[in-house]
Formats: C-alpha cells, structure tokens, sequence
C-alpha cells in the first residue's frame, strides 16, 4: 500500500512540475522550464512504477516457504 501511496504521489507531482515546464501552469519560478518539464516528466513515470510494483506484490498475510 505504501507503494502505491508514493506513487500516486509522485504521478501527482510530477504532473504538476511538468506543466509548469510546459507554461501550462502559470506563477512559479518553474514555469516554462525545459528543466522541470524532464523533472516532472522522470518523477510522473517513477511514480507509475512504483503504482505497478504496489499492484504486482502479492499480499502478505498467506503462508509462503
């Protein structure tokens, strides 16, 4: 779950760092920055993995050897 967590977290925030890099989002130091664009871009997708890694983990709780 902490996976996820993280993940959604990261997606969340990368999101946002993109699009000020693109001008979407206007009013911050980061806006129309190539730099945070690739910063937001590497952290949406380091999120999306972590969101996979999180679904892929099988359940503890079960016994396993």
């Amino acid at each position: 779950m902490a996976l996820i967590t993280v993940g959604v977290i990261a997606v969340i925030l990368g999101g946002v760092w993109a699009g000020q890099g693109m001008n979407l989002i206007p009013g911050s130091f980061m806006t129309g920055s190539r730099m945070w664009l690739s910063i937001g871009l590497i952290v949406a997708i380091v999120g999306v993995i972590l969101i996979m890694l999180g679904l892929r983990r099988p359940e503890h709780g079960g016994t396993s050897k």
